[in-house]
């Protein structure tokens, strides 16, 4: 009977995949965990010559191949790098999933209920009501969560129906994929987008159907991801719409691939840079802003970045943070279950800050989770300056204050 993850019969077989490697090593640079540890076995050749040797029966299972599967963030940079076309990412799920199934890894136990509570959205949704409202007091809740001010009540999708009604736009038609912890906890990025969107004459609807894109599952290893992609698919292919939109790079990636081929899954900001978006104005600003790129996006979802004209209007001046490809280790659920690796690599990437020009000091990305690890990097003590860490979304909103 096929199973409903990624082991099943569609998934890359590690010991094939592996014979595509020219073994050139351009990997051993794009790796974060090797630039840390400099061991060749906590690279992406390592880790696939251990996979497939295992595979093979040459090998047997042993702690270290489950110690270096572990310490893999699943950036995505090797697949960048690699001229082969290894496809990594889909062989570390594959593996990462097996080795939950066998005993061999274990997820933080609030990741597995994390898990299990995104699959019921609504209820999600009222468990996180506390956690929308205390955003809104500037308490310190978590070293990863920030303050904001997201809609606590009132729902994405409600909010759009009533813009759309208001406002009547024109122009393209697209869905847009609310996400689990953005709609449950950083909802103010959704009233955002939706206000952007409907700004600049594009139609939005928000099927209330959708759920959870898979991609926290993927991260984990806790698979069952089938049934997600399928109910997706069930909620946005019907849908009368030029691209389903989404906000989140992490989830942009996998929405994807479960609506490919037959739905086209674009990124928010890579649609907004082929309309050239409305130009908010700062006159009096001094601010800077630092743009990191998500490595879902760059590396997942191939796309060069975030479009200059897009970043042009949020009137800011702007610049590519040092090395802005790089991953900031946030890894989706990484900087949860291995913190420490995931600090050491905030650390080099943050350092910057510290001296960056600016007043304010802004860093502009494009996917929570890493909004939630450049945030920590104030909470523990990486960077000694105040500075803002904004989703570029939130820049572009008609309602920002002028230095937001």
């Amino acid at each position: 009977m096929p199973t409903d993850t990624p082991s099943a019969a569609s998934a890359p077989n590690p010991a094939a995949a592996f014979s595509n490697c020219t073994h050139c090593g351009f990997c051993l640079a794009a790796c974060p965990t090797y630039q840390l540890s400099g061991d060749e076995n906590n690279s992406p050749r390592g880790r696939l010559r251990l996979w497939s040797e295992e595979a093979a029966g040459r090998i047997p299972e042993d702690p270290w191949t489950d110690f270096y599967t572990a310490e893999c963030i699943g950036c995505l940079a090797c697949e960048s790098a690699c001229p082969a076309n290894v496809p990594y990412g889909r062989l570390f799920e594959h593996t990462r999933q097996a080795h939950v199934e066998a005993g061999r890894f274990s997820p933080h136990p609030l990741l597995r209920l994390a898990a299990a509570a995104v699959r019921h959205p609504r209820l999600l949704n009222l468990a996180l009501l506390p956690a929308r409202i205390l955003r809104w007091t500037g308490l310190p809740l978590h070293r990863l969560l920030f303050r904001g001010s997201p809609p606590v009540l009132q729902s994405t999708a409600s909010y759009a129906r009533a813009l759309m009604e208001r406002h009547r736009p024109t122009g393209p038609r697209v869905a847009l994929l609310t996400g689990c912890l953005m709609e449950g906890l950083f909802r103010e990025i959704n009233a955002a987008t939706v206000r952007v969107l409907i700004e600049n004459n594009v139609q939005v609807f928000i099927p209330e159907s959708q759920g959870c894109c898979g991609a926290f599952h993927e991260h984990t290893g806790l698979g069952n991801t089938a049934s997600l992609h399928e109910a997706n698919r069930r909620a946005f292919q019907p849908l009368d719409v030029d691209a389903v939109l989404s906000n989140s790079a992490g989830c942009g990636y996998a929405l994807a691939r479960s609506l490919a081929p037959d739905t086209p899954a674009r990124d928010v900001l890579s649609f907004l840079g082929d309309l050239r978006p409305i130009q908010r104005a700062r006159p009096s600003s001094n601010a800077r802003l630092y743009v990191d790129l998500p490595c879902h996006l760059v590396h997942g979802q191939k796309e060069p970045g975030i479009p200059a004209s897009v970043l042009d209007a949020t009137g800011y001046q702007w610049e590519l943070a040092p090395n802005a490809r790089d991953c900031c280790g946030s890894g989706g659920v990484y900087n949860i279950q291995e913190p420490e690796n995931a600090r050491t690599i905030l650390a080099s990437k943050s350092a910057f800050l510290n001296t960056a020009q600016g007043d304010p000091v802004i860093l502009g990305t494009s996917n929570h989770v890493c909004m939630m690890q450049w945030h920590s990097a104030a909470t523990s003590g990486l960077v000694h300056r105040p500075y803002l860490v904004r989703h570029i979304l939130q820049l572009l909103d008609p309602l920002s204050p002028s230095d937001t």
